[in-house]
């Protein structure tokens, strides 16, 4: 799990009556970080701070959220969960928080209402914690569905999975919050694990990528998708290097989302590097990638039913 990283903190917040809900990955130190973006539906904020050549060298947290672009707020409580403990960059009489976020859509779910506040980025900061991190039905992936291609009616659920993976000295591990318009694969085996399915009581899965490709349109209202993943090391990396990790990592997207980066996916992912340890930079990538895709296989297996919503395990 990303938390086998030293130094990193997870803490979920859920609405299970509004189906949505908040997931922090918090660094016990300045991060340095890096992000990627594919797909043209994305939400996100902070990534200014990831650009080499800003002024702010680190980072200190990533926030996932349900909400589309309303969930953005609950940045601000994150960042003054952090202001009141006198962590951020140095400003002078104050500190400034560093956050980036970014949200899913899962307004279709539950009170389309219910939305990421400030005060649960605040509790979301309040509930990072090392050691074991919930997956499934909690923080970011409450709301989260999977198979969308025929609608809501056919979909399934989808949740949040962690993973992680050592490369020598290194450890690289990752966390997802996996809401895709495609399907789930196994990526040791290609199997389909959850998706879409052929009728709205069914429990046989269409693949979604061969009836794209033979030409089944989108649905009417496509942007209600979106895959957000950060990884995290203990390996030293510049900001330049932190994107290129990232770029890596969403290799894991392509081995286990079929297909990722949709014209309707807002698919996001960040690196984190908190460490000194050394590692090979294509090795690290790569790794980062194994244990991505692993995540999202997990997100999958680890998601429960909601009603009209089956899980993998349901099949």
């Amino acid at each position: 799990m990303i938390t086998d990283v030293p130094g990193i903190r997870v803490g979920h917040v859920t609405d299970p009556r509004g189906v949505t809900g908040c997931t922090l990955i918090l660094a016990d130190r300045p991060a340095v970080g890096g992000v990627e973006l594919r797909g043209w539906a994305n939400a996100v904020h902070g990534l200014e701070f990831l650009d080499p050549r800003h002024l702010v060298p680190t980072l200190d947290g990533v926030l996932f959220c349900g909400g589309s672009a309303f969930g953005l707020e609950a940045v601000y409580g994150v960042m003054q969960y952090l202001e009141e403990r006198r962590v951020g960059f140095s400003a002078g009489p104050t500190v400034v928080p560093h956050v980036a976020g970014a949200v899913l859509f899962d307004l279709g779910l539950g009170d389309f209402k219910a939305r990421p506040t400030r005060a649960m980025g605040y509790q979301a900061a309040q509930a990072a914690r090392p050691g074991p991190v919930e997956e499934g039905n909690v923080g970011a992936g409450m709301g989260a569905t999977v198979g969308k291609l025929f609608g809501i009616s056919r979909a399934m659920k989808g949740g949040i999975g962690t993973a992680s993976q050592r490369v020598g000295p290194a450890v690289v591990g990752a966390l997802v919050a996996v809401n895709a318009l495609g399907d789930v694969r196994d990526p040791e085996t290609g199997a389909l694990l959850a998706g879409a399915r052929d009728r709205p009581d069914g429990r046989t899965l269409v693949d979604t990528a061969r009836a794209l490709a033979s030409g089944t349109p989108l649905p009417s209202f496509a942007p209600q998708h979106t895959t957000l993943g950060v990884v995290a090391t203990n390996a030293r990396l510049s900001k330049p290097e932190a994107s290129k990790v990232a770029q890596l990592a969403l290799v894991g997207f392509a081995r286990a989302l079929s297909p990722p980066h949709t014209a309707v996916d807002g698919d996001t992912l960040f690196c984190l590097s908190v460490g000194e340890a050394s590692a090979d930079l294509t090795a690290l990538g790569l790794a980062a990638a194994d244990a991505v895709a692993r995540a999202i296989a997990r997100a999958a297996r680890a998601a429960a039913s909601l009603p009209g919503l089956p899980a993998a395990g349901d099949l």
